[in-house]
């Protein structure tokens, strides 16, 4: 290859590295503490953050059981609420015995009146484990301390009370 077209190459890669460097800065805004996706022309992107990620970005902590672990705390009594996350029909049709019935479209930005006690232990399931996790998020995201979440009713083999 000759010299020409070795300068006409090397040329081209500059040119490439210097537009995707000045897309990139079209896309993408980044900050101290967080990167954020402005937007993108293929669809949604995969994109790392480094550094600490803002409290207003951070998951609501509660603990993940299985449906094991939860049946071997049913099995005796204690100081604890079963919390039953799916629609009132739903709830209606069967649920695990001693269980209180909050929807997850009924938790909201106000603490449940049938929630009283902050660091009270609650155990939160619905049909298939989805609404769980996300009703378990929101009661932390008012203060709830004590959450854990045990998937959905379609995996429990226990008694099921109408």
């Amino acid at each position: 290859m000759n010299k020409s077209k070795k300068i006409i190459i090397v040329g081209l890669a500059f040119i490439g590295v210097v537009a995707g460097v000045l897309t990139a800065k079209h896309f993408i805004r980044a900050d101290k503490d967080s990167v954020q996706i402005i937007g993108g022309a293929d669809g949604p992107t995969s994109v790392f953050l480094a550094g600490e990620v803002p409290s207003d970005m951070k998951q609501e902590e509660y603990t993940s059981i299985s449906m094991e672990e939860a049946k071997e705390v049913f099995a005796t009594p204690g100081n604890y609420i079963i919390l039953d996350v799916r629609r009132a029909d739903e709830f209606e049709e069967g649920h695990i015995p001693g269980a209180i019935n909050v929807a997850n479209e009924d938790i909201g930005a106000e603490q449940p009146a049938e929630l009283p006690d902050l660091n009270q232990v609650i155990y939160v399931y619905c049909r298939s484990g989805r609404r769980s996790k996300e009703a378990s998020a929101k009661l932390a995201a008012l203060g709830y301390t004590n959450i854990y979440e045990f998937g959905g009713i379609l995996d429990w083999d226990g008694e099921i009370e109408e």
